[in-house]
């Protein structure tokens, strides 16, 4: 049956003891276990499976590693400060244009400054002042930074989104389906006025109303946060981590050439990094963790063979209809993808099974782009695993008030993975 299978119980497994609120560590070691004694896999190996495949975000890890060390450089300086400050003139007294400038800049992220979740452990922590005197309910935040963090990839062909449409077009052509990365965009766009709408959905209807937080004062006066030679050694820093990370590709490298950059300026005092190394580890390593932990993760599900299982076990349910067949594919993804915690590691995965099923059941190529890559996409938002909920949630709890399963994995699943569902089977079917 398919409520046996490895691949739904381990993750249930997950879901129920994140919910419960069992550390993610945890949750995703016993789903793992429990995936690999589903498929009658020693228990030994599945523990030597799931330490080989940790492997696979070791650079992942590395660098949210480094970029919390620069974090805290840049917020020690004042730097973040200043920016915290220049914000809140912008915004004055008006929950609604925080909440959702903070989805154009997590957009940004994307594309124009690639850089990923860098952004939210510098920004966020000072900006907590004044959402808490605007009683901004931090749930909203969360789903606008997820949105930033997953519509950009989904839509649009820049940035992070040109690396996930390549890497649907070339899995796509290596299982016999001839499509180009420009043909990818042209239908993902309507997955993400799904986001959209869950996003506005969030902000103006289900976490309009004022929550009240702890007040914690960490705003300076205005002597201190004026720009000096220490705040322009940290923006030089954070410049040249930046630039070093387009031109090579690798942002531990990039993160790591700004922590330098800072030290020979001086933004950083000789004396001041062995604290600023251990409240930067402080602030990313459970992240760097947890990522470390669910590629091991997903690489106990691969070697289970039940990924391909499943999809052939629910593939005689479609009855021949379309609209049946693309709800049950992306439900399919929605588990694979909330389990595996990426939506780019995914893909691989979906595409060689998909690609021939859509091919049998009569989807177009568009249509089998769509379920493609709305399948990847979903599960990166609400899975405790991912990136996308992990990053605002290392924001949104620097002063210990927001819970990561139930202030961000819960509300960003809710608001973008129901209606990614709808929209993506909308797309298959239409295009």
């Amino acid at each position: 049956m398919i409520f046996f299978n490895p691949v739904i119980i381990s993750v249930l497994v997950m879901i129920i003891l994140s919910l419960l609120n069992l550390n993610v560590i945890l949750a995703i070691l016993i789903a793992a276990l429990t995936a690999g004694l589903s498929a009658s896999i020693p228990l030994k190996v599945v523990m030597e499976i799931l330490i080989s495949g940790m492997g696979g975000n070791s650079e992942t890890a590395l660098s949210y590693v480094l970029l919390g060390v620069l974090a805290v450089a840049i917020s020690k300086t004042g730097l973040s400060d200043i920016l915290a400050r220049k914000i809140a003139k912008i915004v004055k007294n008006k929950k609604y244009t925080l909440v959702l400038l903070i989805a154009f800049i997590s957009c940004f992220s994307q594309n124009l400054i690639p850089v990923h979740i860098a952004f939210i452990p510098i920004l966020i922590p000072t900006l907590l002042p004044l959402m808490n005197k605007l009683k901004i309910d931090r749930r909203a935040m969360a789903c606008a930074l997820t949105f930033g963090l997953e519509m950009p990839y989904v839509v649009l062909p820049v940035g992070f989104g040109l690396i996930f449409h390549k890497i649907i077009a070339s899995q796509m052509i290596d299982n016999g389906i001839n499509v180009t990365t420009n043909m990818v965009w042209k239908v993902m766009w309507v997955p993400g006025i799904g986001m959209l709408l869950g996003l506005l959905s969030a902000v103006f209807f289900t976490y309009r109303k004022k929550r009240e937080y702890r007040h914690i004062d960490i705003q300076k006066n205005d002597e201190e946060i004026k720009m000096n030679k220490r705040h322009y050694a940290a923006l030089i820093g954070a410049i040249a981590a930046f630039v070093v990370q387009l031109i090579t590709k690798s942002l531990p490298l990039g993160a790591l050439t700004g922590i330098v950059v800072m030290i020979i300026t001086g933004a950083i005092k000789w004396n001041e990094i062995n604290s600023l190394m251990d409240d930067g580890i402080a602030m990313m390593a459970f992240i760097a963790f947890v990522m470390l932990v669910a590629a091991g993760y997903g690489n106990v599900l691969r070697e289970t063979g039940a990924v391909e299982t499943l999809v052939h076990a629910v593939s005689g349910m479609m009855g021949g209809s379309k609209i049946i067949s693309a709800l049950v594919m992306l439900i399919v993804g929605l588990f694979v993808t909330i389990g595996i915690g990426t939506s780019f590691g995914t893909v691989p995965i979906l595409a060689a099974i998909y690609c021939p099923l859509a091919a049998s059941l009569g989807f177009s190529i568009p249509g089998t782009i769509a379920l493609i890559g709305t399948a990847g996409a979903l599960g990166d938002a609400g899975s405790p695993a991912s990136d996308s909920t992990l990053g605002p949630t290392s924001g949104l709890n620097a002063d210990h008030q927001h819970n990561h399963i139930w202030d961000t994995c819960v509300p960003t699943f809710i608001h973008f993975n129901i209606p990614l569902i709808i929209f993506g089977v909308i797309a298959a079917i239409v295009f």
